[in-house]
This record gives C-alpha cells, sequence and structure tokens, in this order.
C-alpha cells in the first residue's frame, strides 16, 4: 500500500522531484562559485552573480534535457529559450542582490541565498510549461 502511494506520488511530481535535485544541484554551483568569487577573489558582487548564474544554467540545462524531461528534439531552440530564462532569471537575480546589499545593507551571502529562492520558482514554471514543453507530434 505505502509502496503503491509513493510510487504513485513519484511518478505524479516525477518533474517537480528532478527539477528540485537538479535545480539544487546548480543552485549549489552557482551559490558555491558566487561564493568563492565574492570572498576568496575579491569581485564584485555583481559580477561575481552573472559567472556563477551562467554557470548554473549551463549544468541546469544539460541535466535537465537529459534526466528531466528527456527531450532531444530542437536543441538549439530549448537552449536558447533555456538559456533566455536564465538570463531573465540572472537580471532578476542581479535587482534583488542590487536592492538587498545596496539599498537594505544586508549580507551579500544571505542577500545571494534569498536571490536563488525566488528565483528558482519563477523558472521553474516558465522552463516546465514552455522551455521543455513536448511538441506535438
Amino acid at each position: 500500500m505505502l509502496r503503491y502511494l509513493i510510487k504513485n506520488l513519484y511518478r505524479k511530481y516525477r518533474n517537480l522531484i528532478l527539477y528540485g535535485i537538479i535545480g539544487s544541484c546548480s543552485s549549489g554551483l552557482d551559490f558555491l562559485l558566487y561564493t568563492l568569487f565574492v570572498n576568496v577573489f575579491n569581485w564584485h558582487y555583481l559580477f561575481s552573480n552573472c559567472v556563477s548564474v551562467l554557470a548554473g544554467i549551463t549544468t541546469s540545462f544539460t541535466l535537465n534535457r537529459t534526466y528531466n524531461f528527456k527531450v532531444k528534439d530542437q536543441t538549439i531552440k530549448r537552449m536558447l529559450i533555456f538559456f533566455t530564462v536564465g538570463l531573465c532569471g540572472m537580471l532578476m537575480s542581479n535587482l534583488i542582490l542590487y536592492v538587498c546589499i545596496d539599498c537594505l545593507e544586508m549580507n551579500k551571502i544571505v542577500s545571494k541565498l534569498l536571490s536563488i529562492g525566488l528565483v528558482v520558482i519563477a523558472q521553474f514554471v516558465i522552463n516546465k510549461y514552455i522551455t521543455f514543453r513536448p511538441t506535438s507530434a
């Protein structure tokens, strides 16, 4: 009974679960690189964010395409849409960081964590329903 329930829940929420796992890995890479760039290399927080987000976007696209949504067609088109969504997320993240760090004088690391949380939610919805939507035959 429990096994059946878990299997049905997994089947129903598979994309969300895998997106969460992949997103956690990509966001972890983003956060790790951002922290390294800001704290070790003393790069400006907005430049650090741009570089770290691009690394996260690349990782996320590759893993989601291969393991989560399992779509192999229209790779270039899907990649362009995904990167456009990712770059919009990067702009959103930069705005959140600017407001938190420069206006509210929050810690750079706490601000980054907040921006990741907000951007991930927005990007899941867009990527699920636009980027990786199955093409009609």
